[in-house]
């Protein structure tokens, strides 16, 4: 198995290219199959994610097209077309590797007029039902029964009627899967309290693209007209604010600078304000945004996790190992998922002083890290382990690096072109 070593110490300096969002792409993959016309994403990430679901599609009848981008290229141009679905069940044995495979089940279910779909898996970092997804469907029309790890939905007399559904708690995956259900139901469907995140709005321009109707994009009532039928289209994947959050701390954890290119700093804004409450220079510039630690100690920082525009649960490991270098002590509160903390006992074994009671941990600041054998857990705390390593004192060595591959295109490429001394070896 793979394995990424890191010599610490590099300051990071220069320029980043940010790839297309994993979360987005994930959600925009499933719309292929909303029609049997192609549809054709730019700016797709090579990641192991993307290609399972690839996979994934291909098990239910899509063909796929890789335009050729030259290997020393970050991104690729994928066409998907479903003329015909050749089956409606995504199998245990796919779903199980990748939580977001339960969002072919609004899609399925309206090109189709049934759906066989089984419980999802992904990263182990806690409960996350999908009882929400299943509401919501029922609410516009489905009929749904669960058996044995799956779920069944079937829409009476092939299509869904429409209808209104407000989540109690947001949800982004639920939202995204109502929302491509939704468009091609008989009638109106109003989605209240929906997540408004920006992989949200990603999704509804690419719907509107291939012929959808969707009023309120990017607020929390989402209006949808159902059409007969949807067409292919062109669409570009927005880049990834969880990538790019990730480097600017990189950049902050090595006292460094880096310009991040290719990224929207609209979709930052919790991200961005928080690394300057920390002390990290900000600097917004046309299609990039520079960062920078260079000159004075990290600020110890009180932040609690929440759903857009609040502060991403999925940048919380990467602030807290940035923080462990912190003048001070900081106060990391997690919302969002009960189980988000399995990265901390391997930052101890680097040295950081960090207290967990329940939702909450205290992160002490320590003058240094200490390179050592570390372990991943998920796919944020694999980051939050190479973000310690590049600023530690002697070797970290970070092993399950598969997490890493489904979520962060070609990482220690990126991160060496900036300075750092990392590598992957195989083997151990």
């Amino acid at each position: 198995m793979d394995r990424i070593i890191i010599r610490g110490g590099n300051r990071l300096s220069g320029r980043l290219p940010i790839s297309g969002a994993k979360n987005a792409a994930l959600t925009l993959m499933p719309c292929a199959l909303l029609t049997d016309e192609p549809l054709t994403l730019k700016n797709l990430p090579r990641l192991a994610d993307v290609d399972g679901f690839g996979h994934l599609l291909n098990q239910l009848g899509a063909s796929t097209a890789i335009e050729g981008t030259r290997p020393e290229e970050f991104g690729r141009t994928m066409t998907i077309q479903v003329k015909e679905l050749t089956s409606t069940e995504a199998p245990y044995d796919i779903v199980r590797k990748m939580r977001a495979s339960i969002l072919v089940l609004g899609p399925i279910l309206v090109r189709a007029g049934e759906a066989r779909v089984s419980l999802p898996g992904g990263c182990a970092i806690g409960n996350r039902p999908i009882d929400l997804h299943l509401k919501a469907l029922e609410a516009i029309g489905a009929e749904l029964e669960m058996a044995a790890g799956y779920v069944r939905a079937v829409a009476p007399d092939g299509r869904l009627a429409g209808g209104n559904y407000r989540f109690p708690v947001v949800s982004v995956g639920a939202t995204e899967n109502v929302v491509m259900a939704a468009v091609l139901a008989r009638g109106t469907s109003v989605i209240e309290n929906a997540a408004r995140e920006p992989e949200i709005v990603d999704l509804c321009r690419c719907l509107v693209a291939m012929g959808a109707s969707i009023e309120g994009i990017g607020t929390e009532t989402l209006t949808i007209e159902g059409r007969d039928r949807l067409h292919g289209a062109t669409y570009s994947v927005m880049p990834d604010r969880i990538e790019a959050g990730s480097y600017a701390c990189a950049a902050a954890i090595t006292g460094g600078t880096l310009e991040l290119t290719g990224v929207s700093a609209d979709d930052m804004g919790a991200t961005l304000s928080s690394l300057a409450d920390a002390g990290v220079l900000v600097e917004l510039r046309k299609d990039s945004v520079c960062v920078s630690a260079s000159h004075a100690p990290l600020r110890p920082l009180t932040l609690s996790t929440a759903p857009y525009p609040g502060f991403a649960t999925d940048m919380q490991a990467q602030f807290m190992a940035m923080l462990c270098l912190a003048d001070g002590a900081s106060v990391l509160t997690e919302t969002i998922f009960e189980n988000r903390y399995m990265h901390v006992p391997e930052l101890a074994r680097m040295g950081a002083d960090i207290l967990v009671q329940g939702r909450t941990a205290v992160v002490r600041g320590v003058p240094k890290l200490v390179g050592a054998p570390v372990m991943a857990t998920d796919l944020r705390a694999s980051m939050s382990l190479i973000l310690a390593g590049l600023a530690a004192e002697g070797q970290t060595e970070v092993s399950r690096i598969y997490h890493l591959d489904r979520g962060y295109e070609r990482l220690e490429e990126k991160l060496s072109a900036v300075g750092a001394d990392i590598e992957r070896v195989g083997g151990g």
